[in-house]
């Protein structure tokens, strides 16, 4: 993230999923710093772990813009998510703040992913 001139305020996952918060600068767009992230990271993961598969990223993903005023909420939310997740998949919420900001997408990419054998 610092290489990104980014500041990176909260991260957490799950095994299908990872949300960051961060403060990202404005001179980079944000499907290049995904971009980044997801090399970075995978390449990290593969050099570090010894697996019979390599892991990969999705190829898509989500980003969304936070009020300054709702930081400490969603840095809460991301290291609670290991209980939200119990009452609500990631998958079915993820929907849902798709149909709440009234932005639409179809079903058949919104979560696919590439297996790497």
């Amino acid at each position: 993230m610092r290489e990104q001139k980014g500041i990176l305020l909260q991260i957490g996952g799950m095994p299908e999923h990872v949300h960051i918060l961060a403060k990202l600068s404005p001179t980079l767009a944000i499907s290049d710093v995904i971009r980044n992230t997801k090399a970075n990271s995978s390449k990290w993961c593969n050099e570090s772990f010894q697996s019979k598969t390599k892991f990969a990223w999705q190829r898509g993903f989500g980003a969304f813009s936070v009020s300054f005023s709702n930081v400490a909420q969603v840095k809460k939310y991301i290291q609670n998510q290991h209980e939200h997740h119990k009452r609500v998949s990631v998958a079915d919420e993820f929907r849902q703040l798709l149909a709440r900001h009234g932005i639409e997408f179809d079903e058949r990419y919104l979560f696919e992913v590439e297996h790497i054998v």
